[in-house]
């Protein structure tokens, strides 16, 4: 039920109005001044308040300022006995819903309630909208509890508040999306514009179109002008995905609005203005491409600012389970399957698989098994023919190691590399020429702490 407040120091007209609108099936309450009022909206979540313009305590017309500043769902219909065109002009501008005279409008009274309670509906569901959005792309949804993801959560979070240009390394699949989102979710951008654009995904005549727009009359077929992803995103954030495939001379244009917050179109002379935050992404080794010749220094160093390196999946293992429980989730949802259960065997295989597309590859493949399998449970049957062929036998936790053997031999040395790498796996893996996976089976067998 719709509450409905109506604030008037005439308790006839209170009475009146409250008689009328409950009628509708409305719950209404009354307050005689502000003061009550205030009272009322703190102890009532109200819908649409229909106000008095004069009270003892205060005007109207600047309290639904306030209401709509502490309450932005709740509309205002503002009461006067005389009209009075300036009044009605800056209650609109407070937020008001609608301001009319007493007595001469008296039938309009029920329709306006019915449109602000119609309005208070849409507001609510916007506001839940733009809740679910931002809770799906904020920090608290980035699954992991790694120490290698909470690092780089912590950094996120930590740069988020600034308005730092931010470059986010590591390989294909590692979410480096996902985190420029909750990174301008939880700035000060974050109800501005967030646009992307993968640079590898274009030539290098529509990468500039794309990023800076052109000018009506640029070139064949440009009949009107048209804004660049900058100009869309102006006070809001540019993450621009694989970097490291953007052309030279493109280069020293994003340098451009880096250094000086402008840019032009594409055929124009006049400089346009943008204030963006960018977001960069990459997954080559830029320093490598700098002495390549293929990335210019001085936009390296303009981008990397504050740099976050997002881990590869072979480096957080313990958090493969959440991961695919989490996709399970998701697609038997999408799907309208009931599996809820994923089995030892194939969350040891998933453990032992190389993941070189990373997330992404475990999403697909968590995908790929919801669609195959026919129990409640994903089995090793659902996973592609190569996965099945990983063993997922597993040693005996009291195996003994015969000192003169190779194993034991290989248990030393990797213990001996694990602690000159400080528990370092992913350096000791690189040292030990072997790969990460197969370095936490070895660290598994051999119950190396």
């Amino acid at each position: 039920m719709n509450k409905i407040l109506i604030i008037d120091d005439e308790e006839k007209i209170r009475t009146l109005l409250s008689r009328i609108i409950s009628l509708e099936g409305f719950e209404v309450f009354q307050s005689s001044d502000l003061k009550n009022a205030k009272k009322r909206l703190e102890a009532s979540e109200i819908d649409v308040v229909i106000s008095d313009v004069k009270l003892p305590d205060g005007s109207g017309v600047e309290f639904s300022k306030t209401i709509k500043e502490k309450y932005p769902s709740t509309e205002v219909i503002l009461l006067t006995a005389y009209g009075n065109i300036p009044d009605g002009v800056q209650a609109i501008k407070n937020g008001a819903f609608d301001y009319i005279t007493k007595g001469d409008d008296n039938n309009k009274i029920i329709p306006l309630v019915y449109k602000a309670v119609a309005k208070v509906a849409l507001n609510k569901r916007l506001y839940q909208l733009e809740k679910q959005l931002d809770d799906k792309q904020s920090f608290e949804n980035i699954i992991g509890k790694s120490k290698l993801i909470e690092s780089a959560i912590n950094s996120a979070k930590k740069v988020a508040v600034t308005d730092a240009t931010v470059l986010l390394t590591g390989e294909t699949g590692t979410g480096k999306e996902v985190f420029a989102q909750a990174i301008h979710n939880a700035s000060n951008r974050s109800k501005q514009n967030f646009v992307a654009v993968n640079c590898s995904a274009f030539s290098k005549e529509l990468l500039e179109n794309e990023l800076f727009g052109h000018k009506a009359g640029a070139f064949t077929g440009a009949m009107k002008d048209s804004k660049g992803i900058f100009e869309e995103a102006n006070n809001g954030t540019v993450f621009l995905d694989e970097i490291g495939e953007m052309p030279l001379d493109l280069q020293a244009k994003l340098l451009r609005v880096l250094e000086s917050g402008e840019f032009l179109k594409v055929g124009d002379s006049k400089p346009t203005k943008a204030n963006v935050r960018i977001i960069a992404a990459t997954n080559r080794d830029l320093q490598q491409e700098i002495d390549n010749g293929s990335f210019r220094e001085d936009l390296y160093y303009r981008i990397n600012i504050f740099t976050i390196m997002l881990p590869s999946l072979r480096e957080r293992i313990a958090d493969i389970e959440d991961l695919a429980y989490s996709f399970l989730k998701k697609y038997t949802s999408k799907i309208g399957k009931k599996i809820s259960l994923i089995s030892s065997d194939y969350l040891n295989i998933l453990k032992q698989h190389s993941w070189k597309g990373n997330i992404r590859e475990l999403r697909n493949i968590i995908e790929r098994s919801v669609i195959l399998e026919d129990s409640l449970e994903l089995t090793v049957d659902s996973l592609p023919f190569d996965l099945q062929q990983i063993s997922t036998a597993q040693p005996s936790s009291d195996k003994a190691f015969s000192a003169f053997s190779m194993a034991s031999a290989e248990k030393i040395h990797i213990q001996k590399i694990l602690n000159y790498t400080k528990g370092n796996k992913a350096e000791a893996a690189r040292l030990l020429e072997i790969g990460i996976a197969t370095l936490y089976r070895k660290i598994e067998e051999y119950k190396i702490s």
